[in-house]
């Protein structure tokens, strides 16, 4: 499906509006207080620890309460941070406060079990069953069972192994961890307890984490889908491996998605109720309709080619930080691998993105090259240029290295950099703009990588 599109283009250049920093400001000064607030609780003295070895283990039962609260943020998927940082950067944070969740939860139960087995003075091991038989304790050893089930999945050996929709149906445990651990610290945090003030703030940060989650991932998405009645209109194979979706309904404007931008997708009823995709929209919002554009990857994304019209759609969003409003410079660099075209061929069709503008579209033959046609329309519509670039990645075929970025596109360290695709892209790319000298704050990336 090609079209000839005409660009409006604006004169007037779009700047870095600051959110981003003062975004990134909050959470360093979020985590800071709160780290001073930990401390506190643990060096309260009207609630000693009853050895060394008890202590140290509640030092990091403090510190696991708060990275779970932590890590519910971060999977609630709370707009300010979505729309600011991106889901590349939070995704990243969310696998490592994963891994801090896993090693605190070996570290917290092992210390509590070994100075108990040195006041009971039993073996450690002797000790584990002895501490099962109280009911709170036992749920935290469940939880953190599953926590270590969660942890070995996200491992990459194993998420390599795993669909898309294996993995979140396996991560979906993590609401079930949740509640055994709060169950666990009402009645065995004892330095949560030892005040009023403290358990007032201790129990009002995970009201402020659990309520992000509902109401960010349950109350807002329920309004704003019975406010929109999203249905499917259209459906259009692109390629033999990739689908276009179109979405309508009622009063789309006031979603205001922009383009670049992604929503977590559902189609009750054709899919299981717990299958979630993110898709970026592959066309700029025009208040009618909204399009994804997917490739068959997973079950869920393979079955969009047989989407009957009419079929309802239940979306979250829109999320992410891939648009104009993050451009700090005139010209850009848009940078596309495989499926990720899709965010990049939507900014084409903004009209803030003014400048000189590159497009270097990576597919391993032309003949995958999605949405291909339209992207040739839109370039030409623009004057900007797109280099195609195919083949396998050998010695002697090195597209994102530093030197071919810097052949083809030679100004690369003085335009803004906006790159979407797959992780090992990413990371190569990133690691190419690093030693051309492209700050931080030009370079715009989502790239593919599992997220809750």
């Amino acid at each position: 499906m090609s079209t000839t599109t005409a660009i409006p283009v604006t004169n007037r250049p779009a700047r870095r509006s600051g959110q981003a920093r003062t975004a990134y400001l909050l959470v360093w000064i979020f985590l800071l207080a709160n780290a001073v607030i930990l401390q506190i609780m643990f060096a309260d003295p009207s609630r000693p620890a009853n050895n060394t070895l008890t202590a140290i283990g509640r030092f990091f039962g403090l510190y696991l309460g708060f990275t779970l609260v932590v890590q519910l943020l971060l999977i609630g998927r709370v707009p300010f941070l979505e729309r600011r940082i991106g889901m590349d950067k939070l995704t990243n944070w969310h696998r490592w406060t994963g891994f801090a969740i896993f090693w605190l939860v070996v570290l917290h139960p092992t210390f509590v079990l070994l100075g108990y087995s040195e006041l009971d003075r039993i073996s450690f091991f002797a000790e584990i069953p002895n501490l099962a038989k109280q009911m709170p304790v036992l749920l935290g050893m469940i939880a953190a069972a599953l926590i270590g089930l969660m942890a070995l999945t996200s491992v990459r050996m194993a998420r390599r192994r795993m669909s898309y929709e294996a993995w979140h149906a396996t991560h979906l445990v993590v609401y079930v961890m949740i509640v055994l651990a709060v169950i666990h610290q009402i009645y065995e945090g004892s330095s949560i307890a030892s005040s009023s003030v403290t358990q007032a703030y201790w129990w009002a940060l995970w009201a402020f984490a659990i309520g992000s989650l509902l109401v960010n991932r349950l109350f807002v998405p329920m309004v704003r889908n019975a406010r929109h009645q999203l249905r499917v209109v259209a459906v259009v194979p692109e390629t033999d491996t990739a689908v276009s979706v179109y979405v309508g309904g009622r009063q789309l404007d006031r979603m205001r998605a922009r383009p670049g931008q992604f929503f977590w997708w559902r189609f009750p009823g054709h899919a299981s109720w717990w299958q979630v995709n993110p898709w970026s929209l592959s066309a700029a919002p025009d208040g009618r309709t909204l399009r994804l554009t997917a490739k068959a990857i997973g079950s869920t994304s393979a079955g969009l080619r047989d989407l009957p019209v009419g079929t309802k759609v239940y979306a979250e969003g829109p999320y992410g930080a891939l648009t104009t409003a993050a451009r700090t410079r005139d010209n850009t660099l848009l940078i596309a691998g495989g499926i990720g075209i899709t965010p990049i061929r939507a900014l084409l069709e903004d009209p803030d993105l003014t400048g000189d503008v590159v497009v270097l579209y990576r597919a391993r033959t032309p003949a995958d090259a999605v949405l291909a046609g339209e992207l040739r329309n839109l370039v030409q519509a623009r004057g900007a240029r797109l280099h195609l670039l195919t083949g396998r990645t050998t010695d002697g075929n090195q597209p994102f290295s530093p030197e071919s970025l810097r052949g083809l596109v030679p100004d690369i360290a003085e335009r803004d950099v906006y790159l979407c695709g797959p992780g090992a892209m990413a990371t190569t790319v990133q690691r190419s703009l690093r030693a051309l000298r492209v700050p931080a704050r030009q370079r715009h990336i989502e790239a593919f990588r599992l997220g809750v």
